[in-house]
């Protein structure tokens, strides 16, 4: 899982910086922000299942289930949080970032 995590903090970056070179600042941070919101609960579902496997050497389709809730609530509980505190939102760099970060895992299909 962590390259999946990875290769997502990675296009959420590069992103960033193409959003930025189109909108400026806070085109910048709209994408920075909507990426990770993509990247960090992701992250933290890797690092849960990981812990799980383990204390226990193997995981249940509940842990996974339960884990698997817990990160779609915390990343629309983010890009609620992104919408509604930053004022300067660019919805669209903000929309971008999270779909690319979260389709991502496509680039590493191709690596070998």
């Amino acid at each position: 899982m962590l390259p999946v995590v990875l290769t997502q903090l990675a296009t959420t970056v590069i992103t960033s910086v193409i959003a930025g070179l189109i909108a400026g600042l806070p085109g910048f941070f709209s994408a920075l922000l909507g990426g990770l919101c993509c990247v960090v609960p992701n992250g933290l579902f890797a690092l849960r299942l990981y812990i799980a496997a383990q204390m226990t050497k193997s995981v249940s389709p509940m842990t996974f289930f339960f884990g698997e809730f817990i990160k779609i609530g915390v990343t629309i509980a983010a890009l609620a949080a992104v919408v509604w505190l930053y004022r300067d939102v660019n919805v669209l760099a903000l929309v971008a970032a999270f779909i690319v970060a979260l389709k991502s895992y496509i680039i590493l299909l191709f690596r070998h």
